[in-house]
């Protein structure tokens, strides 16, 4: 007898392929019997909605939305949460950006802006992720008029505390060695469960979330049953309930297989 739970995707190398920048056809199909059985399917990405433009194979199994690592979250046109930066931290990372010649993306409530004077943002983030949408970025002072939910910083992992140490209410998640996301000290993909969980009306035990960057720790621990893909950081790993298969070879089938989900 199959199992009902609310199931919570990371994107980049969970649900989408680093490889072919697509979801296995494997995902598609489970996903499609999991939403049979009467699962829910919600997403859980540290994207920001323009960015959100590679899951048309499955948005029709959708259910709700987690974005910018849990800032916003809404099902349907509806907002569940959203918790902005405060302004003085917003600034003291874009001046820092400036002064340092690191790449920026400024998330706003409806626009998003770049900053990449190295040209990092292009690299990684179109030529390696696939990213569209980010030609559509409006001018920094646009975007600083609108509440911003997320900072990108382009700098390595050591630079990290020394930053966040001038900004003690944001939390960062970093899920690429060469940039991190920073949020309100709220608003993480653990908390977009809780939210998601009163607003759907569903038991947080009752869910399974999937991840396999650092950013997404807080939904692993947080969900019922976390589950870590095969390609997942190590730390990640250890502190899943599940190990399952890369994203290339079948993982999330096998492991909504191994909790009969499907």
């Amino acid at each position: 007898m199959t199992q009902k739970y609310a199931l919570f995707f990371d994107i980049d190398g969970t649900l989408v392929s680093f490889k072919t920048h697509e979801i296995p056809p494997s995902t598609i199909l489970a996903l499609t019997q999991a939403k049979a059985n009467g699962s829910r399917v919600y997403i859980a990405t540290g994207r920001p909605p323009i960015i959100i433009t590679n899951l048309g194979a499955i948005s029709h199994l959708i259910d709700g939305y987690i974005t910018t690592n849990g800032a916003l979250c809404y099902v349907d046109k509806e907002i569940v949460s959203c918790q902005p930066i405060r302004k003085q931290d917003v600034m003291t990372c874009v001046e820092d950006s400036k002064a340092k010649g690191y790449s920026l993306i400024v998330v706003g409530r409806k626009d998003v802006a770049v900053l990449d004077p190295k040209g990092d943002v292009d690299r990684i983030f179109r030529q390696m992720l696939a990213v569209k949408n980010l030609d559509k970025a409006a001018p920094l002072d646009v975007v600083l008029e609108q509440d911003i939910l997320q900072l990108t910083p382009f700098f390595p992992a050591d630079y990290e505390p020394e930053l966040m140490g001038r900004m003690p209410q944001c939390v960062s998640g970093r899920w690429h060695p060469e940039f991190t996301d920073i949020t309100a000290n709220g608003a993480d993909k653990g908390k977009g469960i809780l939210a998601m969980a009163r607003h759907e009306g569903f038991d947080p035990s009752r869910t399974i979330a999937f991840g396999d960057g650092g950013n997404d720790t807080s939904m692993i621990l947080q969900a019922g049953i976390g589950i870590a893909m095969g390609n997942a950081i190590d730390d990640l790993k250890q502190k899943a309930d599940y190990v399952t298969t890369t994203v290339d070879d079948d993982g999330i089938l096998h492991a909504l297989r191994h909790y009969k989900v499907i």
